[in-house]
């Protein structure tokens, strides 16, 4: 019967470390590029969809759907990760956690996108102290829902179980 519990327990143990997350980060090869090229999710992670989030107010006395109320696209980028850091943080996450972004850039006639100007933003998050790099896409996109937004974000983050 002792031997019955022994083998159980060590098949359980066995499950359980089967059963637990990893999160494996690919790097671009032969770059310093601040994002993974590819990453992999095993076991029972916990995963997090945050919708897409905008920027906030940063000047009350402009018009609400105008850019000037929301910051240049560097400014919006740092309040939108800033919205999704809290969010995150809510569910017990960081934005270590962070495997996947998606990111829309407004790019038109009036508001050509400013990828350098994103950039700066998003390297105050990711890259630098922070050196869980997510896989990421940049869109450029001919409006959002409101015309003075310049930047929207959405991501997945994944809790590793470890």
């Amino acid at each position: 019967m002792k031997f019955i519990g022994i083998a159980l327990g060590t098949a359980l143990s066995a499950m359980a470390t089967v059963a637990s997350a990893d999160v494996v980060r690919h790097p671009i090869p032969n770059s310093t590029f601040p994002i993974a090229q590819a990453v992999t999710v095993t076991g029972s992670a916990t995963t997090v969809y945050v919708s897409g989030q905008v920027p906030p107010v940063v000047n009350k006395d402009a018009d609400p759907s105008s850019p000037q109320a929301y910051g240049d696209t560097k400014t919006q980028t740092v309040g939108v990760l800033n919205r999704i850091k809290g969010i995150l943080e809510g569910q017990g996450l960081g934005m270590g956690d962070v495997v996947k972004m998606q990111v829309f850039l407004v790019h038109n006639a009036s508001a050509p996108m400013d990828f350098k100007a994103f950039m700066e933003g998003y390297t105050q998050f990711f890259g630098g102290s922070q050196p869980n790099l997510p896989a990421r896409s940049v869109l450029g996109v001919a409006a959002l829902a409101n015309p003075g937004f310049l930047v929207e974000i959405e991501v997945i983050a994944v809790k590793d179980t470890k």
